[in-house]
């Protein structure tokens, strides 16, 4: 019997030497006929720790490697889009144009100190 060889996505690489493969198939719905997709997790091997979440694998049924994982990770047929950089760069808030200048005093407590003046005149 061949061994079974299936195309995922890599969701989670936090385990050593094991990827999890998020594996996607679409199917029909017995009785409405809407195509649903079905998806499941496989664990599978990777021995070098060199696939990244989003990159696109291709995995292949093996003999148990332990409780849980009875998949190897073959190759990468696609690298992920999203590669973490870390730079140390200055940044500044930017300001949508237009804007009116930040204004250090403000009309609404000045207003409240008038009201309670007004209490105080009152009594």
């Amino acid at each position: 019997m061949p061994k079974r060889i299936l195309i995922g996505t890599v969701i989670s690489d936090k385990t050593e030497k094991t990827v999890t493969v998020k594996v996607e198939r679409k199917v029909k719905h017995p009785l409405y006929g809407k195509i649903i997709r079905r998806s499941k997790h496989y664990n599978a091997h990777d021995e070098n720790n060199e696939y990244r979440p989003g990159d696109t694998v291709r995995i292949e049924e093996t003999k148990p490697i332990s409780k849980t994982k009875t998949w190897k990770v073959i190759d990468r047929l696609q690298a992920s889009k999203g590669v973490e950089i870390e730079a140390d760069l200055d940044v500044k808030e930017a300001k949508p144009t237009g804007a009116p200048e930040d204004k250090t005093t403000h009309d609404k407590p000045a207003a409240k100190q008038d009201d309670a003046d007004a209490d105080k005149a009152d009594a």
